[in-house]
């Protein structure tokens, strides 16, 4: 009897050590499977509409009270509704019956309040700016929420008013472009609502639309942490060593990582000078982002023996 009660002692030490982790695998997996499936869903859904500018009416008034902005909402009801199964739709005050959690927590581990504006989500996404020929000028849309079919809740923040496409995209010079007039929509997710952990990273990701037609989708699921800054030329292999599941980041990704900036705990002022992308230019230079400074949110081109930052995305 005692040499029985003794391993039952030894099992259940055992099983309290390995068991939290055993789950944390599991749901590690569960998630990773939940957010693959949502992305190919959103991105056969989102190929179908003819456009995604022109929803909603999107004025700015004087005050609070007098601006109109059913923008997001618009573009839920009368345009992704049609190409994608959703059960439940809410507007900017009505965001928790949709599932959207009050606070979420960042990629660094800081909890905040869930963004429900573009200017929550992101400042530099907002007001008008000019750097020689190019320039941008973007509205502080309010979030629009929805549930899918499958469960996941979903909050949109949408730019009725998105312009260009790829073909756009300077060769070499001084000719970067803003990146925030590119961005049509973007969907913060949580795989299963308000349940918890509502942690960036784990339940929620984030899923960015570019361009009003020939639109591209990205999903990225980056790393913890800035790896440092090299030239492009070692920026690949940067990531591989950090992990062989890592890569460096196409433009498109870098796109929608700006756009989540607080979400993905990036900082402009530690991380200033910008991010590379895996496209390059020419045989001499290849895009990077800025994130910080007067070109924030500009992608441009830079030599390749130059050096800037790296922050590696999951495959």
């Amino acid at each position: 009897m005692a040499e029985i009660l003794l391993s039952l002692t030894i099992i259940g030490v055992v099983a309290a050590i390995t068991l939290p982790s055993l789950t944390g695998n599991i749901n590690e997996r569960t998630w990773n499977t939940q957010r693959k499936a949502l992305y190919a869903r959103f991105s056969q859904a989102i190929a179908l509409m003819p456009a995604l500018n022109g929803y909603g009416t999107l004025t700015e008034g004087n005050d609070s009270t007098s601006a109109v902005d059913t923008a997001a909402e618009t573009f839920v009801t009368e345009g992704l509704s049609k190409v994608l199964k959703i059960n439940n739709i809410c507007d900017n005050d009505h965001l928790a019956d949709c599932g959207i959690a009050s606070q979420i927590t960042t990629m660094n581990a800081s909890v905040i309040s869930f963004p429900t504006t573009m200017e929550e989500l992101n400042p530099y996404m907002v007001g008008a700016r000019s750097t020689g020929t190019d320039s941008m000028s973007l509205l502080n849309t309010k979030a629009a929420a929805f549930e899918t079919q499958n469960g996941e809740s979903i909050a949109v923040f949408y730019n009725p008013n998105c312009i260009g496409s790829l073909s756009e995209m300077p060769l070499g010079g001084d000719g970067g472009y803003y990146s925030q007039p590119k961005v049509c929509a973007n969907f913060v997710y949580d795989l299963n609502g308000n349940k918890g952990p509502n942690t960036v990273g784990k339940d929620i990701g984030v899923i960015t639309a570019m361009y009003p037609s020939d639109v591209k989708v990205a999903a990225p699921y980056p790393a913890t942490r800035t790896l440092g800054s090299y030239p492009w030329t070692s920026a690949s292999k940067a990531c591989s060593n950090f992990d062989g599941e890592y890569r460096l980041a196409n433009v498109e990704e870098l796109v929608s990582m700006f756009v989540n900036m607080n979400l993905f705990s990036i900082n402009p002022e530690s991380d200033y000078g910008g991010y590379w992308s895996s496209s390059p230019v020419n045989a001499y230079a290849a895009w990077f982002m800025q994130v910080a400074g007067a070109y924030t949110g500009q992608i441009d081109d830079r030599q390749k023996t130059s050096n800037a930052f790296v922050r590696c995305v999951k495959r």
